[in-house]
């Protein structure tokens, strides 16, 4: 405990990473309230007597935006259209020549390729608002003229995705962490002390107390295993020749080159989450007068089912190796370690190299994200045991990869202050597991 106090304090002793802590907390306390701001035209006492209790799809969308979606307010879509908007994009790099050459500009083609993200995440805001206005707001809930009250809601929930990419990016230019993961977590955070309550006293009581003991034991493993999972690392090893400069000796030490099992993060399971919604927003529209998008609807809006699971771990495998090709270039790599004067033993430097790191990084990719894939889908196996259906939103899926993934991101750069300092390190051993320890190429 006594550590733990010294470490808060070494925390706060710090300006820079202090000012960063408050900053983050203030954009987050904004993202709040802003959960709650009911969108003009609605009655909030008809709205919240008529909505019911969020279930499928629909639930777990509100559990990720913190209530904001069932609200009605005006985050009601929160940032989840940015970040479809983002798959389009990043897609496009990989197919579409002209993105690969803004890819490849460096700076100015990034703020190019940032500028259209966000034109088409004013376009994709404006599609879901009609299928998020006829879905989650019944008409007696409206007061004004329809006409009006569609063409106003739609401007301000296209407001206010936008709003809250601002608060994301600036989460991560003037705070801690990457913003708009950090904004999806404190959605789910929020949600986690109701759901407690419900499943731990309202609904198993004294009657079921062995049964929370058994739910709390495997809720405990099940982090370990995400976290194991988050962490896990796959070295190569690299030898550096030695070099004679002005009588001194330098080089001949082996490092490594770390490989992340999961070098995606979160993001395979925010991309397919975000994808995941679409079609129950859109079948919302046409499936009155279509049967199949009356189909695709039903089997969308059950995230218990048999279809959305294998569609979403799917998705979630594809987009793990999508993500990692685009995250880490094995010939970029290899060409750093032949300027460096390194390689790795046994295998020639240049293309050989390359190829060797690419099939280390493939064998790797594939086991992580069939257990990425496992742990998304284990909220459902969660709720055939018997689990609330809110509460085992937390025993896996994009709840528990999302908040795992982002508290370890904010306390290894809060660790990095603290280290850079000269301050001790969170942990005893004065470096949190998983951090790079001389590493040859990052």
């Amino acid at each position: 405990m006594k550590k733990f106090v010294t470490t808060i304090k070494n925390i706060f002793s710090i300006e820079e990473l202090r000012n960063r802590i408050l900053a983050t907390l203030g954009f987050l306390i904004i993202f709040r309230l802003g959960s709650f701001v009911v969108l003009p035209g609605i009655d909030p006492v008809i709205l919240e007597a008529t909505k019911g209790e969020s279930s499928g799809i629909l639930g777990i969308l509100d559990n990720l935006l913190g209530g904001a979606f069932s609200n009605g307010a005006i985050f009601g879509l929160g940032i989840m259209p940015y970040i479809s908007a983002s798959i389009v994009i990043q897609l496009m790099t990989v197919a579409v020549p002209s993105f690969q050459k803004m890819q490849k500009e460096g700076e100015s083609g990034r703020k190019k390729l940032t500028q259209i993200t966000r034109i088409l995440t004013i376009l994709v805001t404006l599609a879901q608002s009609v299928g998020y206005l006829k879905v989650t707001i019944p008409s007696e809930a409206i007061v004004i003229d329809n006409t009006l009250f569609t063409i106003s809601s739609m401007i301000l929930l296209t407001s206010g995705t936008m709003f809250c990419m601002w608060l994301g990016e600036k989460i991560t230019d003037k705070g801690i962490g990457n913003g708009i993961s950090m904004l999806i977590m404190i959605g789910i955070i929020s949600s986690l002390p109701a759901a407690a309550i419900n499943e731990f006293i309202f609904t198993n009581g004294i009657s079921r107390a062995l049964f929370s003991v058994v739910e709390l034991i495997v809720l405990f493993f099940v982090v370990l295993v995400t976290v194991a999972l988050v962490q896990a690392t796959r070295r190569i090893s690299v030898q550096y020749a030695k070099q004679v400069v002005g009588g001194k000796v330098y080089g001949g030490q082996r490092q490594f080159i770390p490989l992340k099992v999961n070098a995606s993060g979160v993001m395979p399971i925010i991309f397919a989450q975000a994808l995941m919604i679409l079609p129950t927003l859109i079948g919302g529209i046409w499936a009155d007068s279509s049967d199949f998008w009356n189909k695709v609807t039903v089997a969308f809006a059950d995230p218990y089912g048999a279809t959305y699971n294998i569609v979403f771990a799917i998705m979630i495998i594809l987009f793990t190796f999508f993500y990692t090709a685009i995250t880490v270039n094995p010939s970029n790599m290899a060409d750093d370690l032949k300027r460096s004067g390194g390689f790795v033993p046994g295998v020639k430097p240049g293309k050989p190299t390359s190829d060797f790191i690419g099939g280390v990084l493939d064998r790797i990719t594939l086991p992580g994200s069939v257990f990425l894939a496992i742990i998304a889908i284990l909220p459902t196996f969660a709720v055939q045991a018997g689990v609330g259906q809110a509460f085992a939103l937390f025993y896996g899926g994009t709840s528990l990869l999302i908040m795992v993934g982002v508290i370890l991101d904010t306390l290894q750069q809060i660790e990095s202050y603290l280290l850079m300092r000269h301050y001790e390190g969170m942990m005893k051993s004065g470096k949190m597991r998983g951090r790079s320890q001389g590493v040859a190429v990052a």
